[in-house]
């Protein structure tokens, strides 16, 4: 089958190129429709990733957000026309002990792999998960970064000792407005603090029981458990006010990605006997975790539909630079593309 896949051949540079998509007997091929745009793809598209890694992954198609149209499908599991959510995530092998997003073999699209700005994707079925009725396009394309959230809160469900009074997640970007939203619902009878550095995202967080900014969070605050999701410069601050915030035994997931090494008080981690733990990317498990969410908590919804920024229409490569574009510029949100390449 013949597929058009755009790739990113240089910073800010994108290539149409067309392949020779082999299909197997049970190929899933999809249309996508709607992508949505992550810090992940700004930092190919920009170039801020180091030169050896662009010089190793260039070109590569970018998005591993995004929802798509069953074409066809040789397994018989899917019907034409069943809207899916496509897991970007590709394990090689199995391991007992290790969440497929953990093993050193899986393949990620849009990192170690073409991602999903194609004509067409092809995938084996078990790497679809079918859409609820009532989960609108410009949503569904982010349940990727609502299963990220997912795996996180599931990990900690795991690790974390009982007491879940009081959680602190710092961040006021999308990944902690969705890290405190599952909290929410995972956790009603917890008091929900939120920590951030600016008030007009913070006022968005009304499901919180308190927000605050970091620079005005009294240092007498106590927390069970904590979640942090700044990334980038962020993180050193964030991690170093909940080192200090959560009480002893409490637990420390860390969900920010930085580019550069940050620096952990040990003294108090050993102190506190805290537990710091990371979580990244998900499989197919948290996929279909958030598709029932999205059955049994559909007011969660209309809280993530508050997260689309923008919708932008994507039929060409000047609209795809648009796109990515408008995201650099966006104060809060998702920017997603509607696509029509």
């Amino acid at each position: 089958m013949l597929n058009r896949i755009y790739r990113l051949a240089a910073p800010r540079v994108f290539e149409p190129v067309v392949v020779d998509q082999p299909l197997g007997p049970d190929s899933v091929v999809v249309r996508p429709t709607y992508l949505s745009i992550c810090n992940a793809d700004q930092r190919y598209y920009q170039g801020r990733r180091s030169s050896e890694v662009l010089a190793r992954k260039l070109p590569m198609a970018l998005i591993h957000e995004g929802v798509g149209t069953v074409v066809h499908d040789g397994s018989g599991a899917l019907a034409a026309g069943q809207r899916v959510v496509m897991v970007p995530n590709a394990p090689r092998e199995h391991d007992a002990c290790r969440a497929e997003n953990y093993l050193e073999t899986s393949c990620f699209s849009g990192s170690g792999s073409d991602g999903f700005m194609q004509e067409y994707v092809v995938l084996p079925p078990e790497r679809l998960v079918v859409l609820p009725d009532g989960v609108e396009d410009p949503v569904a394309a982010f349940t990727e970064l609502v299963s990220v959230a997912m795996h996180a809160i599931t990990r900690f469900d795991s690790l974390a000792h009982d007491d879940r009074s009081t959680l602190g997640i710092w961040g006021d970007g999308n990944l902690g407005f969705i890290v405190s939203l599952l909290l929410r619902l995972r956790y009603p009878d917890a008091a929900i603090v939120v920590f951030g550095r600016n008030r007009y995202k913070l006022a968005d967080f009304t499901f919180a029981d308190k927000t605050l900014l970091t620079c005005e969070a009294d240092r007498t605050l106590r927390v069970d458990h904590a979640f942090e999701c700044c990334g980038g410069d962020g993180s050193a601050s964030a991690i170093d006010q909940m080192i200090g915030a959560v009480r002893p035994e409490g637990t420390l997931s860390l969900l920010g990605v930085s580019e550069n090494p940050v620096p952990i008080d040990t003294r108090s981690v050993l102190e506190k006997g805290l537990r710091l733990f990371g979580s990244s990317r998900s499989g197919l498990e948290d996929f279909r975790a958030v598709a029932e969410l999205y059955r049994s908590h559909p007011e969660a919804l209309r809280y993530l539909g508050g997260l689309v920024g923008s919708v932008v229409v994507a039929d060409s490569i000047a609209s795809m630079n648009r796109a990515f574009e408008a995201d650099l510029r966006k104060p809060m949100g998702k920017t997603i593309m509607e696509w029509l390449a």
